[in-house]
């Protein structure tokens, strides 16, 4: 967030008209017992499970990150599942750490901040933030769960998804008194299995789903392929809200292999921007006018140019590029109906709200990695858009997430 001069009188004004904040963007570094406690025994062995082992080397390979334990050196927390390990590290467990120390290196369970994996833990960090209730992503699984999708045993796979469904439900969620928002993964290689996930999950009351920003990403059919339309329908029928998370496609927008990480962190959000033109041209949204989609640490600002040149596209090039083919209405009216994006750090969004719409937007935290506001997000939100009539505040701290997810706060 760029630096904003707020005399102190004036932040400690704006601070008392923040309400307590819905956080629509957190993330869980899950417990090390999550599958080896669900998994049947034939499956423990090769199931996602933690082993303590030295650090190594993290190569990129192609667009993913390929590494194994060292033979030296302290050890590490590694989640090794079929023939893959992935290490926990620091920057997905950064909170309470200064920015100089957060990196790469792999981390315990033992020295990371107890409410990245303890539901108990995490509501009092919460309460530290002014935070009344939180959706979590997930950490091992990937952001949309293609973890399982990549698995080489589907059995495996299903019964490693649904899993994590179940301690999401029955134990992060369900020990918080309402205040953790379950938000559940589905088999990605199967549209009949992911919608049977759905449904299994909805009937417990869970109203959030996660699902790639851009499928065919990872290999997957696209959105204009009409392959997931029994997806979006059963999460349109029961009120599941379609959670896509940057970087859920696992490819990044990236400029050359020589750039720093710096150019990749700060165009990230492309692909939000590409998933939206997606859906804005597809026709998911028109034939099916009750599904809601989330795009989670997306920012906002990018939003009305992208809405101002679809518009124009659909008009301008009605006679070759086929936007009208789906897409009957104007792209921005499906935005303006179904579309919610989520910010933390986006002043200049702010500045355009009026296009951007006050009602489509959702506030978040992002603890606790690198790029969170914790423990300040009530100062981050005073000084982004404190300064608005109360009515939008409350729009954007809590009320369009309490409507979008139909929480009874």
């Amino acid at each position: 967030m760029s630096e904003q001069v707020v005399e102190q009188d004036v932040l400690e004004s704006r601070l008392l008209r923040i309400p307590p904040i819905i956080d629509v963007d957190a993330h869980v570094v899950e417990p090390r017992d999550v599958w080896s406690s669900r998994l049947p025994a034939r499956f423990r062995d090769v199931g996602p499970r933690i082993v303590y082992a030295p650090g190594g080397d993290v190569k990129l390979v192609g667009s993913s990150y390929v590494e194994a334990p060292g033979t030296d050196g302290p050890d590490v927390a590694w989640w090794f599942y079929e023939d893959r390990q992935v290490s926990l590290k620091r920057y997905i467990a950064a909170a309470g750490f200064p920015a100089d120390e957060v990196g790469m290196q792999g981390v315990t369970y033992e020295n990371m901040r107890s409410g990245c994996y303890q539901t108990v833990e995490r509501l009092a960090d919460m309460d530290l933030n002014g935070v009344q209730a939180q959706l979590c992503f997930p950490n091992f699984p990937r952001f949309c769960g293609q973890m399982f999708l990549w698995g080489k045993d589907k059995e495996l796979s299903l019964m490693s998804v649904q899993a994590y469904n179940d301690w999401m439900v029955e134990e992060w969620c369900g020990d918080s008194g309402g205040r953790l928002l379950p938000l559940c993964i589905v088999p990605l290689w199967d549209v009949e299995l992911a919608v049977r996930e759905v449904r299994r999950n909805a009937a417990r009351g869970v109203r959030a789903v996660a699902f790639s920003e851009i499928p065919a990403y990872l290999g997957l059919p696209s959105i204009h392929s009409r392959y997931w339309d029994p997806f979006f329908a059963a999460c349109a029928e029961t009120r599941t809200v379609v959670c896509m998370h940057i970087g859920s496609g696992t490819k990044t927008p990236q400029t050359s292999d020589d750039a720093p990480e710096a150019v990749a962190g700060t165009i990230i959000f492309g692909n939000s921007a590409a998933s939206l033109v997606d859906f804005l041209f597809s026709g998911v949204l028109h034939r099916f006018p009750t599904l809601k989609l989330m795009y989670a640490e997306a920012q906002i600002g990018w939003i009305p140019y992208v809405l101002e040149r679809a518009d124009d596209v659909w008009h301008t090039h009605r006679g070759w590029a086929h936007g009208k083919d789906n897409c009957p209405e104007l792209p921005s009216t499906y935005y303006y109906r179904q579309v919610y994006s989520c910010f933390f750090k986006d002043a200049v969004g702010i500045d355009l709200l009026d296009k951007v719409g006050v009602d489509n937007i959702l506030f978040e935290t992002d603890y606790p990695h690198q790029d969170s506001t914790w423990p300040d997000t009530r100062e981050a939100a005073a000084l982004q858009f404190g300064h608005l009539p109360q009515d939008q505040i409350d729009k954007i701290a809590r009320g369009n997430a309490i409507k979008l997810f139909g929480l009874e706060l």
